[in-house]
């Protein structure tokens, strides 16, 4: 939010000399901006059914309606394989954005969207600047995907070589993220991965009194009248509610890695092929307590993503496409794809 809010100030309150303006007028330029509201049904209402004694107890689970509000700008010039839209409604998904080239030497995308899925909200960011010229390029991105549980921001600088359908790069990365490998729950482990879970929880303020099947949370009221329910039901929310609360309380840690990369574009009408891929093969380790060495017994991994888009028509009826990204960053995955066939009927 806070990015585009210095985009709009920009556009609306320049007072800076001629060419100033002038510059910034021709960085904006063929750029869209964009506010959009979308919603629609989620899941569907759920019976539960059980027995009390002999008597028969039902409940329903309601999930609540599934929204998006999402502001934008952006300034992506697109790729021959994409088609164009009178209107962003802030649901596209365009997998091209992921690559390390673009079609313009400057390109840039700034995206909130605050969004209800299934029952749980999250606020999402996608911000990103691409500079790229024949010998050299660099990129810097923000990303926060909550369905995913990823956030990072990300630097690069590279040198490139090849111009054309296919060019490679090499160069350096510095990424800023919470220190992804860190379980708070170790130290409460046992040699067999056993949890001193009883113990956590009073830690934490609650207090459990066996003989009496009296379980209480540290504001007094009772959140349990037997083991089963305490195993089951409570104990879980306390896990997770202390994982939360340790790692917030973690600062985000610097990564400085090396990478190596490539880039290839080959479009026609009836055939095109996107593809990009990054490979981080050593990454420094600072001696930080909460280093991802530290997490992965001191030893090198290998962070990766990449892309691909490939469309082919077979004939003016028949034709097929498959699209995906992938990202595995401190051996947690996400990705998207989509594929299919198309005949059209004459």
């Amino acid at each position: 939010m806070r990015y585009i809010a210095i985009l709009i100030l920009f556009l609306t309150s320049c007072a800076a000399p001629k060419k100033c303006c002038s510059q910034i007028k021709k960085a904006f330029k063929f750029s869209t901006f964009y506010v959009a509201a979308n919603g629609g049904t989620s899941l569907s209402d759920e019976d539960i059914y059980s027995v009390d004694g002999s008597t028969l107890v039902y409940d329903t689970i309601f999930t609540p309606y599934d929204y998006s509000l999402t502001m934008g700008i952006r300034r992506i010039k697109r790729f021959g394989y994409e088609g164009s839209t009178p209107f962003k409604d802030g649901t596209e998904t365009s997998f091209s954005d992921a690559a390390s080239v673009g079609r313009s030497p400057f390109e840039y995308l700034f995206e909130v969207d605050y969004k209800r899925q299934e029952g749980t909200e999250y606020f999402d960011q996608t911000h990103f600047l691409r500079y790229v010229k024949d010998n050299w390029l660099a990129k810097a991105e923000y990303i926060k995907d909550g369905f995913a549980d990823i956030e990072y921001f990300e630097s690069s600088q590279r040198l490139r070589v090849g111009k054309g359908k296919l060019s490679f790069n090499l160069g350096a990365v510095q990424r800023l993220a919470e220190p992804y490998g860190y379980d708070p729950l170790e130290e409460w482990s046992f040699d067999n991965n056993r949890i001193h879970y009883t113990c956590l929880a009073i830690e934490e303020g609650y207090s459990v009194d066996v003989y009496e099947s009296e379980y209480k949370n540290p504001n007094g009221d009772v959140v349990a009248t037997s083991s089963e329910v305490w195993n089951q039901v409570v104990m879980p929310s306390i896990l997770k509610d202390f994982v939360e609360e340790k790692r917030k309380e973690l600062d985000n840690q610097w990564q400085h890695s090396v990478v190596v990369g490539f880039d290839f574009y080959h479009y026609k009408k009836n055939f095109w092929l996107h593809s990009w891929g990054n490979l981080m093969p050593y990454h420094y380790d600072n001696g930080n307590e909460f280093s991802y060495h530290n997490f992965n017994d001191g030893e090198q991994w290998y962070d990766y993503s990449g892309g691909l888009i490939f469309g082919y028509k077979l004939n003016k009826n028949l034709g097929c496409f498959v699209e995906g990204k992938y990202n595995k960053y401190w051996n947690k995955e996400w990705y998207d794809f989509k594929c299919g066939i198309n005949y059209v009927i004459f």
